[in-house]
């Protein structure tokens, strides 16, 4: 009985539903279809769109993702799948080559820097290839086996060039992922990881230190002391103001 009723339960909900539940859905779907459609014009209007045009840019990009907060800065080109299944926080920056396929919900955080060529990557295919290659309905609209995976990027993170994260992980708040990593597993807040696939290599703050090392001699026994207030100055230092 259980089982009956979780299939009759299944067939009733709509393939957006099934998509943004990480279900087996049909991407073929008109409703699926039209929002994808209106989402990659947008983009490529945008991407057409000069830098000076703020006022268009800006019109545009809420069109597309309409929960996007204030001080957002999208350099393009932009590529999204869907747009209105992403949420974006404020003040984040992404460079160029954004892509973005928001087939399950991708929540980006506030302060998020995002480097040139950075991937946020939902989808997910059927290993056997039984499963995953194309098919055709009676009418001949190919469609295929497809599910996905939320992705969430937590406040203050800074993606470098070239990283791809994939469906299902959640990358803390205050994270640094290093240029070209594979992201293919959760990353814990304030954490520096990097590689392919991307692994913990320190904490941020230690990677802060160690570049003090690597770059002139430091206040060992001050930093000990008050690490935040240490390297807080260290930066106003360097910044020269």
């Amino acid at each position: 009985m259980i089982g009956s009723y979780q299939l009759q339960e299944e067939t009733i909900m709509t393939e957006q539903e099934k998509m943004l539940a990480g279900k087996i859905y049909d991407p073929s779907d008109e409703t699926l279809l039209a929002i994808r459609t209106k989402a990659h014009k947008l983009c490529q209007t945008y991407n057409q769109t000069a830098d000076t045009e703020e006022k268009a840019r800006e019109q545009m990009m809420r069109d597309l993702i309409p929960d996007c907060a204030k001080g957002v800065y999208l350099q393009g080109p932009i590529y999204f799948d869907y747009g209105e299944f992403t949420t974006i926080g404020e003040n984040t920056f992404a460079n160029f080559n954004f892509t973005v396929l928001d087939t399950c919900p991708v929540h980006i955080g506030n302060n998020v820097f995002i480097g040139p060529n950075v991937s946020l990557v939902t989808p997910m295919h059927p290993f056997r290839y039984q499963e995953r290659n194309i098919k055709f309905k009676p009418d001949g609209t190919a469609y295929d086996d497809e599910y996905a995976k939320p992705i969430t990027i937590g406040d203050n993170c800074w993606l470098a060039s070239n990283v791809v994260v994939t469906g299902g992980v959640t990358i803390g708040e205050g994270c640094v992922i290093g240029a070209g990593s594979v992201v293919t597993k959760d990353v814990p807040d304030g954490m520096v990881a990097c590689g392919v696939p991307a692994k913990v290599i320190m904490t941020t703050e230690e990677y802060a230190l160690k570049s003090l090392h690597e770059m002139e001699p430091y206040d060992k026994d001050a930093y000990q002391a008050d690490k935040k207030a240490y390297l807080k100055q260290y930066l106003f230092k360097k910044s020269g103001l």
